[in-house]
Formats: C-alpha cells, structure tokens, sequence
C-alpha cells in the first residue's frame, strides 16, 4: 500500500493538466491512468480515438489526439507526476486517507493505494451504435463530435444518427460546412425541443430520414463511403451515400464506482460546486465527468487546472 497526498483517477486533458499543476505545486501527484484493454477507461481518455485536432490552443497546424496527450503526460512527469496504469475499481470515502483498490492487486483485502485528497477526472464515454467496423472509423469518416470534426467535411454529404437537441445542434451546426445533412431517426418524431426542431426543419441543407436506423458501414480505403439504413417499420433496407456519420445519441459518464459516494445529477455526471469541490471534503471532480455542456479537450484541461489549484489550496487549509 503507498500513501500519496494527491491521487488523480484518470488521464485524459483533464487529469493530465490537474497532474501538471499538482506536480508543480510539489504535491507529487500519483495518477491512475486507467487500462489500455479498456475501451471506457483507456489511458489518455477519449482524445487516443481522435486522429486531427486543429481547436487547441497553440497548435496552428493541427496535432493528432495521440500526440497531444503523450505531450501532455511528458509533460507532468518532467514536474514529478507519477503514474500506475490500472483501473480503480473501489474507493473507500468514509475516513481518511481515502483508500483506492485497483484491477491488478493480487490482495483485494488492502488497498492498493491512500490519499489525503483526491481529483476523479474519469470522463466521459460517447454512446456508440455498437457496429462491427465502427471503431476502426472513427476519425476516418465516423465522428462524435462535430464542433471537433466538421471543418474536416467541407462540401460533402453527412449524416447524423439521434433525434435530441444534441442531434439537432450538430446537424446545424455541420451546415456551415456539408453539402448536405442527413438526421437519421428511429421514430417519425423528435425528441428535441420545439425551438431546435423549427431551425432544422426550416434549414435547406437538412433533409430527415424517419423510422430509420444504422445497421452497416461502407469504406472505401478504409474511410467512410456510406451506410445501410434499416426502416423500423418495413425492414426495409436502403443505401446512404455519405462519407461523414456523426453519432449523436448522447454520453455516459464514468461514474459507475462513484455511485451513492458522491452526489449526481440523474444522468449520472458528479455535481461540483465552488469550483470542482464534490460533496465530499477532499474529493474534487473535473473534466467531462462533471460537464455535460461543453465536452472539449480545452474546457476539460481548463477544469483540471481549476481542480488542482482547488486541491492545493484544500491541502493547505487542512495542514
């Protein structure tokens, strides 16, 4: 068992920058960085799945998801960071040090690891239409994020599964670039709001196809060439011409272990206040487990810099 005054549960922006400023702040941080086997829980969050990132600050050409977070986790170790590349599988809250168990203990009965204060930066995972190539294309043609990706489909035909405002807000916003947006649903109505719904429907570019779901990918050189669209009601099956799928049918936050621990809104996503402060006093929550709003790479980083200075600042008056 190792004591640490700082334990960071996951690596993705947000982790990595709370790692960043703990470190400098000589905290000597410990995070836990998760299993590369895992697809919720992968080192490096969900940025390891994202090929181009032209949005970061700084970086004018663009950088791949990959290199920003190897960037990123270089640099929180030259501060002193550390990190143990496993999952956390139990947390004990009800005294201090608060206690962590992880998925490669052999004994079960002691902790792995101890920590006076404790950051969760878990993240948050895309739901995803489960289909047998879908992984292999995300970044080359399949996206989760169009505020990410969009500017990458100039002028060519997309699609996007979902019918929430979520859904909506993607498709109006990849206008801006596509030649045309298809919103793909299973049901003959949406769920967004009454507002979204009238922008999509007054917008040329979109066209709806109802009663309809995604059952199989087309690549071409392995990217996107279209998709197989399955009639909920016929079973009917037609062929899609698009070379850009954007999944919008909502996001699940890593909250599972944290679960009647720590206070959360319905959806499951940790509710911070004060800053990152959780409702418990030396647990702090950043990134997009906290963030059903945003879910950029910045904001996430933004909110790990606010977890650690929040940390730093716990640590003191404890001490």
């Amino acid at each position: 068992m190792e004591h640490k005054k700082v334990i960071i549960v996951g690596s993705g922006p947000a982790g990595l920058t709370a790692a960043i400023y703990t470190a400098r702040a000589d905290l000597e941080p410990m995070v836990v960085e998760g299993e590369p086997s895992s697809t919720s829980d992968q080192p490096g969050g969900q940025l390891m799945l994202t090929t181009e990132i032209e949005n970061f600050p700084g970086f004018p050409e663009g950088l791949m998801g990959p290199e920003l977070m190897a960037n990123m986790r270089a640099q929180s170790e030259r501060f002193g960071a550390s990190f143990a590349t496993a999952k956390v599988t139990k947390v004990l809250m009800d005294s201090k040090p608060f206690a962590l168990y992880t998925s490669d203990q052999q004994d079960q009965d002691e902790p792995a690891f101890t920590c006076d204060a404790l950051i969760v930066a878990t993240g948050a995972r895309s739901l995803m239409l489960n289909l047998e190539n879908e992984n292999e294309l995300i970044g080359h043609g399949v996206s989760t994020c169009a505020t990410c990706d969009g500017f990458f489909f100039r002028g060519q035909d997309i699609a996007v599964v979902g019918g929430g405002d979520s859904a909506l807000e993607e498709a109006l916003f990849l206008t801006k670039f596509a030649n045309t947006v298809t919103i793909i649903h299973r049901r003959d109505s949406l769920r967004a709001s009454k507002i979204m719904q009238d922008r999509a429907f007054k917008n040329e570019k979109i066209t709806f196809a109802w009663n309809k779901v995604v059952t199989e990918l087309h690549a071409t050189d392995a990217v996107l060439s279209g998709i197989t669209l399955e009639d909920t009601v016929t079973s009917e099956t037609t062929t899609l011409n698009v070379t850009g799928l954007f999944v919008a049918i909502g996001h699940s936050p890593n909250t599972d272990i944290f679960k009647g621990l720590l206070e959360m809104d319905d959806a499951g996503y940790i509710i911070t206040n004060n800053g990152t402060r959780t409702s418990v006093d030396g647990i702090f929550a950043c990134g997009d487990v906290q963030d059903h709003t945003y879910k950029q790479a910045i904001t996430a980083a933004g909110s790990g810099c606010m977890a650690a200075i929040d940390v730093e600042r716990w640590l003191e008056s404890q001490h």
